[in-house]
């Protein structure tokens, strides 16, 4: 059974699904899922698999549902995870137990740091925190590059140059920035020009959350136990190194999971993970047995 609901808040009115029964029937609080740019859609296939449990998604101010009137375009992890912390309140079941994937990772974390009785356990699924890699200027050359690609040649363009870039394995050298444009059409992508250019990841609308640098005293000092995650395909490739630099900043190892950056996916997005093995992990992190 899921329940769709919206929280208005000052600034923004947010959309979230409780997919199970508040209170949760097993007692357990419930269990957040939270993604950046990804909307509450891209959790389906995993809250699915997550049956036994009270799940929580929610889609962040000016994505999906969810309208902003604050005036901005930008995404910070400060301002989503005031948001966050908003609707931990208005549920009244907190603190929760936390899965965060990508941006939302960076989301989560920041949550754990401004709110620490929010959580009780997080699993930072791939945070992509491009500036605590040891070649994080280059990451950010590689970051201009795709709203560069995107600026002037559309989505497709932008879409390709990012893929090019989050599938590169090792560090962004010079043979990385030699390499001719992406062509949309080797990954499938349109080659014309819609003219938008307001999207949330190929733009800088972002760039606050890649930029992000976890508080790692509250974090470290918050009673919450976080696990950082990272895909056992993403090791090499960027949100694998940043998962480990963020580990190796917050003095914890890496915890393993199948897959890739959408592990949890079924395939409705077109990049199809492994989402009965990510589910039981899952289960297992969120249990304590990891």
């Amino acid at each position: 059974m899921k329940t769709t609901h919206t929280l208005t808040t000052a600034d923004a009115d947010l959309v979230y699904d409780v997919h199970g029964p508040l209170p949760a029937a097993d007692g357990r609080p419930p269990l957040f899922m939270i993604g950046q740019p990804m909307d509450a859609t891209g959790f389906a296939a995993l809250a699915a698999r997550s049956a036994e449990r009270t799940v929580v998604t929610y889609d962040p101010r000016g994505l999906g549902r969810s309208v902003r009137r604050d005036g901005r375009t930008d995404h910070t992890p400060e301002t989503q995870a005031d948001d966050v912390h908003a609707l931990v309140q208005e549920l009244g079941a907190g603190p929760v137990e936390m899965f965060a994937s990508s941006g939302g990772a960076v989301t989560a974390l920041a949550v754990v740091a401004r709110y620490p009785g929010d959580v009780t356990v997080l699993v930072a699924h791939e945070p992509p925190l491009i500036t605590l890699t040891p070649d994080g200027p280059a990451a950010l050359r590689a970051r201009a590059a795709v709203r560069e690609a995107y600026e002037k040649r559309g989505w497709g363009a932008g879409m390709a140059a990012f893929v090019a870039m989050t599938s590169w394995e090792g560090e962004f050298t010079e043979a990385y920035f030699d390499r001719p444009e992406a062509d949309p059409a080797a990954f499938g992508m349109p080659a014309e020009d819609d003219g938008s250019r307001d999207d949330p990841l190929l733009s800088d609308r972002s760039w606050a959350i890649s930029d992000h640098r976890p508080d790692v005293d509250a974090i470290t000092g918050a009673p919450t136990r976080v696990v950082i995650a990272v895909g056992e395909e993403s090791r090499a490739v960027q949100t694998g190194r940043t998962s480990a630099a963020t580990a190796e900043l917050l003095g914890l190892p890496v915890t393993v999971f199948p897959s890739h950056h959408g592990g949890f996916l079924d395939g409705e997005f077109g990049y199809p993970g492994k989402p009965d093995e990510f589910a039981r992990r899952l289960r297992e992190v969120l249990d304590g047995a990891a």
